[in-house]
């Protein structure tokens, strides 16, 4: 069994749960474990670029923050019953959200 160290953020009505120790790394089965999901499915994150990619010796080498991304990832297909495409898509707009609002904070 794996165990993993996080705390949970609460921002209004969201709550947002980040791993503490980003620098453990997991095997493709532990992090599915981790994850709550089936290797297979977290083989599909990696083809539709949801995950980050990896050098080829390392492609099965999962982190932290990999948990949070492939965490919110399930909760968009969940919720919006959307494609892994449209989640990627998703999750590529809520990234430059974020960066733009950082930038107005900024200013």
């Amino acid at each position: 069994m794996t165990t993993i160290h996080y705390r949970e953020i609460v921002c209004g009505d969201c709550l947002e749960a980040q791993i503490v120790d980003e620098n453990i790394s997991f095997d493709l089965t532990h992090f599915a474990e981790a994850c709550g999901q089936s290797p297979e499915w977290i083989l599909q994150l990696l083809e539709y670029d949801i995950l980050p990619h990896r050098p080829d010796e390392r492609v099965h080498q999962f982190f932290g923050d990999d948990i949070t991304l492939a965490r919110r990832a399930y909760r968009l297909q969940r919720d919006f019953n959307a494609s892994l495409t449209a989640v990627a898509m998703m999750l590529d707009l809520i990234d430059e959200v974020q960066q733009l609002r950082r930038q107005v904070k900024h200013f």
